[in-house]
């Protein structure tokens, strides 16, 4: 009968008096089986070589006494007693292995020295098999009674049969949660045979395996696997109406920083299903290696995958440049981890600060002789920053003069500047502060002999702040409704690591001015990205076709100033460069004088929190920026209406500017 295990309250297969015993005293039970089943082994050894259960009576009892006393005291020294018998592993039976091994030795030894009775060697090998069978299966038989009774979980597939999905069935194997009843493997030469007891079958074959074993749940143990070929595996189980999760990548694993067992739900980078192109060494390390390198916003998700990067990319110092507090503190903390782990020889500074304050950061890269700057300090949700102009106008277009003014100042050789999509033909205040910003750098360009000033444009980053993808994994796990703005807005993607990668490669290969354009691939429909992650969580969309869904894709209308598709280019003048994936855009720009004009219009309508005023400063900058009928400013919309005859000046003082707008250069 099974009995109850105190600890944990899982069932074992021995009563609770024996495991409720001392450790000595089951010690010492050990020992009294290996002290029964070594002369036992002997005994047996010699009735099979003279085919007589008796023959071995008659021999020296001295062999039989002395086979114990000197195996035991072995046993001990090799600590074979010392091994907790439910955890027993490969290693203890190395141990046993080697402690037999010494026992037959000794055993021959005696039979010459003491009883002086030869043995043949082939009766040592024979008492050699019949003890380690004896020592090893007392052992591994109590690990199976102590272990508790593992009730049946979920049962799921492993698609893999490699190392990493072996690796994972022992990780379940152990559990109670998930029970694995099949790999799933598209080499031939498995199907059919076991892993870990469990068997491989060929992808044709999972659909009846699904069936059959209840199965809701797909483990892909694929770390290895290309981006494009794990996309077609993700397409190819998105029928069967399973949730896929999968283990971390190999790098991650490899590295340290994951487990084969920590499963996480799909990575929505495999829908994509796009490789990224290898980077070129060289590229990378052309501003960092050696150098002084700052990154403001470094708290931010694309501004800590910088410092990450640039950290392993063998910087003399890196000076982390953040305004948030606890984001500080977090990057700070994750950069020294590595540091004293991996062993980076590096200065790592964290400091507080606002770039909008010119005067702290020139003493930032002064005091720290900062030669290359990424500037990835900015305001970027589209409706936050529509709400909060004001705020958004300081943060992206005078933050990035000021830091821009301070590395002229102080001879910085590099500035990156990261921008957006959203910079081209924009419809926002970000997409227009954006794009302010990099014809300040351009103009900016103008002026400088040593710094060179370049910008990096991309789309959306999978897993940062303002992707949807948390948002919609978020949404599903609650329940849904998923809200998509409309179904047919369209937007680029691109992992985090792989755009920075990219945007520390295109910063060395500015000349001064550039703006570069980084290859987005196809841009990604949102309402089928929502679509397909319900699927491959298990679930099934609730619509007019299927009434009984689980999900529910909600349509919300557009936001403010939101776009249905992104742009990356400004008109269709654009080259290539040393990488397939960045291009190098020739845009339009004003002169620094008229920047500066503007810049001047647009502190003095800031100052009095004119927005009406700063729109139209906007306007005049990016000659694009198509802004929407009305201010969506939260404070502008609470303050009291203007007379008419006020409304009336304005109007003649925006139309006087326009005509004096500035002409393009460059």
């Amino acid at each position: 009968m099974n009995s109850r295990v105190s600890e944990g309250g899982s069932w074992s297969r021995i009563p609770a008096a024996i495991l409720g015993l001392p450790r000595r005293a089951k010690q010492a039970i050990m020992v009294g089986f290996d002290a029964l089943g070594l002369p036992l082994a002997l005994l047996l050894a010699f009735a099979l070589k003279s085919d007589s259960l008796l023959a071995g009576l008659d021999r020296h009892p001295l062999l039989y006494v002395g086979v114990v006393a000197a195996s035991v005291p072995v046993f001990i020294r090799l600590g074979l007693y010392r091994s907790v018998v439910r955890y027993i592993g490969p290693r203890a039976a190395k141990v046993m292995l080697l402690g037999v091994t010494v026992s037959a030795l000794v055993l021959a030894l005696m039979a010459v020295t003491v009883a002086r009775q030869p043995i043949p060697p082939s009766l040592i090998v024979v008492y050699w098999l019949l003890a380690l069978l004896w020592v090893a299966g007392t052992r591994f038989t109590a690990r199976w009674l102590l272990a508790p009774a593992k009730p049946k979980g979920q049962s799921v597939v492993i698609y893999g049969a490699g190392e990493a999905g072996a690796r994972l069935a022992v990780s379940l194997l152990s559990d109670t949660v998930l029970n694995p009843v099949a790999y799933v493997d598209e080499k031939s030469a498995l199907h059919g045979t076991l892993v870990q007891g469990i068997p491989v079958v060929a992808p044709a074959d999972l659909r009846d395996i699904t069936h059959r074993f209840t199965v809701k749940r797909v483990l892909l143990a694929i770390p290895a696997a290309s981006r494009g070929r794990r996309a077609q595996v993700l397409a190819d189980l998105e029928s069967l109406g399973l949730r896929v999760q999968s283990v971390p990548d190999l790098e991650d694993i490899v590295a340290g920083r994951a487990h084969v067992s920590d499963l996480r739900d799909v990575d929505v980078a495999d829908l994509l299903g796009r490789d990224p192109v290898p980077p070129n060494r060289q590229l990378l390390d052309a501003c960092i290696r050696g150098k002084s390198v700052m990154v403001t916003g470094a708290g931010g998700s694309i501004g800590s995958e910088l410092c990450r990067q640039v950290l392993r990319r063998g910087p003399r110092r890196l000076v982390l440049f953040e305004m948030s507090e606890i984001a500080l503190y977090g990057v700070d903390q994750e950069l020294r981890e590595e540091i004293d782990r991996d062993g980076h020889d590096v200065e790592l500074l964290a400091l507080l600060g606002n770039a909008h304050h010119k005067q702290r950061i020139k003493e930032v890269m002064q005091a720290y002789d900062v030669q290359t700057v990424y500037h990835a300090a900015a305001y970027k949700h589209v409706p936050i920053v529509e709400q909060n102009m004001v705020e958004g106008v300081h943060n992206n277009v005078f933050s990035t003069l000021h830091a821009a003014e301070a590395a002229l100042e102080t001879g910085v050789e590099t500035f990156v500047l990261v921008s957006t999509d959203k910079a081209v033909n924009p419809t926002n205040v970000m997409g227009a502060t954006k794009r302010f910003a990099e014809i300040v750098l351009q103009a900016l360009q103008t002026r400088s002999t040593k710094t060179r000033f370049c910008m990096v444009r991309f789309g959306n980053v999978l897993g940062s702040s303002g992707s949807v993808v948390p948002a919609f994994q978020r949404q599903i796990r609650a329940g849904g409704p998923v809200t998509v703005t409309h179904p047919e807005v369209r937007r680029y993607f691109m992992t985090i690591p792989e755009a920075v990668a990219l945007v520390l490669q295109a910063g060395s290969m500015g000349r001064g001015g550039d703006v570069f354009v980084l290859d987005m691939g196809k841009p990604v429909k949102i309402d089928e990205l929502a679509r397909r992650m319900v699927l491959l969580m298990g679930l099934t969309v609730r619509d007019a076709a299927n009434p009984e869904g689980d999900i529910e894709i909600k349509h919300t209308g557009l936001r403010p100033a939101e776009k249905l598709y992104e742009e990356l280019l400004i008109g269709s003048n654009v080259a290539g460069t040393d990488h397939p994936m960045i291009m190098r855009a020739m845009e339009h720009y004003p002169s620094w004088e008229d920047v500066q004009e503007l810049l001047g219009e647009m502190m003095v309508a800031l100052n009095r929190c004119d927005c009406e005023r700063a729109l139209a400063v906007l306007e005049r900058a990016v000659r694009e920026y198509q802004r929407a009928p009305e201010v969506h400013d939260l404070v502008w919309s609470r303050r009291p209406a203007l007379p008419e005859s006020e409304k009336a000046k304005i109007a003649v003082l925006a139309e006087h500017r326009s005509q004096k707008a500035p002409t393009a250069a460059g």
